[in-house]
């Protein structure tokens, strides 16, 4: 790990004009990223490719053997063409250097080696240079498709910066994950699935009691009769607190259990804001509200964990 790292920081510290101009390059192309390698290195284009379109850069990888057999004709015009390459000198990537270059595509190396084949015949040159690999025998790619992987990364961000690509985007290309919910679920989307446990002021302890438990929220809402306003919340623990007071139960009403503050969440929220709430307060549930303070129903722990927020 030592032995890449330090191969890492010093890539980092050579990072400069060559990099600048093959993002601009790539920022500038009108076309798609074609990545491609061979090996261990066509793997690592994979990723990099992985990257790319999920930060807003199109890209698609073309291995380098398929390539120069009839796949270089998926190349188009406007496409620029990464070319991954330890050596820069593998027979198949030596045959695709000259292809691309017939075909007058930007062509970009990533090369540990500044002067093989693929990093003369470049437009540009990402070079990747390293002392050893990791492994005893310095024969497995390890630290060099380390190096790869990072200067891909540094690629992908870079572009991203350059596009303005925000959360948003983030999340409208990442629907399904955790990390997209993030930025894109509401409190709106979860609440109308659950029960909606409501009471008046006036309501019996035996109608609480059977709303509560009807519901299977372990709760419910105090709602003004006249003006379906939020007037207070009684949960389990409410209900418990008010027995152990000791007044009478057959006179006891709702207005005499509930609490009078309880924690909403506007039904807009993001989902996640709601989750800090309930971190927040230790609580496991939420009354949810339109704008104007109308009761719409609850969100549940439950439904943040089946989302995979928590």
């Amino acid at each position: 790990m030592q032995i890449e790292a330090d191969a890492l920081s010093q890539l980092a510290d050579s990072i400069g004009e060559n990099f600048t101009r093959a993002v601009e390059a790539i920022f500038h192309s009108g076309g798609r990223l074609i990545v491609t390698g061979i090996g261990k290195t066509a793997l690592v284009a994979q990723k990099i490719v992985a990257t790319l379109n999920s930060t807003g850069t199109p890209a698609f990888f073309l291995h380098a053997g398929d390539a120069i057999h009839g796949d270089i004709g998926m190349v188009q015009p406007t496409d620029a063409v990464l070319v991954l390459s330890r050596s820069g000198e593998t027979a198949e990537i030596k045959v695709l250097t000259l292809l691309v270059r017939n075909l007058g595509n930007t062509l970009i190396a990533m090369t540990s080696r500044e002067d093989s084949t693929l990093a003369r015949n470049a437009d540009h040159l990402l070079l990747t240079p390293f002392e050893r690999e990791a492994d005893p025998n310095e024969l497995a790619p390890t630290t060099s498709t380390t190096l790869q992987m990072a200067m891909g990364d540094a690629l992908a961000t870079s572009l991203l910066a350059l596009r303005g690509f925000s959360p948003a985007d983030f999340a409208r290309f990442h629907p399904g994950g955790s990390l997209g919910k993030q930025l894109y679920l509401r409190v709106r989307d979860l609440y109308p699935h659950n029960q909606r446990p409501v009471v008046h002021p006036a309501s019996s302890l035996k109608e609480t009691l059977y709303e509560m438990t009807g519901k299977c929220l372990g709760a419910t809402a105090v709602v003004d009769p006249q003006t379906d306003r939020l007037v207070g919340v009684i949960t389990d623990g409410d209900l418990r607190r008010f027995l152990n007071r000791g007044e009478p139960l057959d006179v006891a009403t709702a207005a005499d259990m509930m609490s009078v503050h309880p924690k909403t969440v506007v039904e807009d929220e993001l989902a996640v804001q709601a989750v800090a709430v309930l971190r927040q307060h230790s609580i496991s549930q939420l009354i949810v509200t339109d704008s104007r303070g109308q009761y719409l129903g609850f969100v549940h722990l439950h439904d943040f964990i089946r989302e995979g927020l928590i």
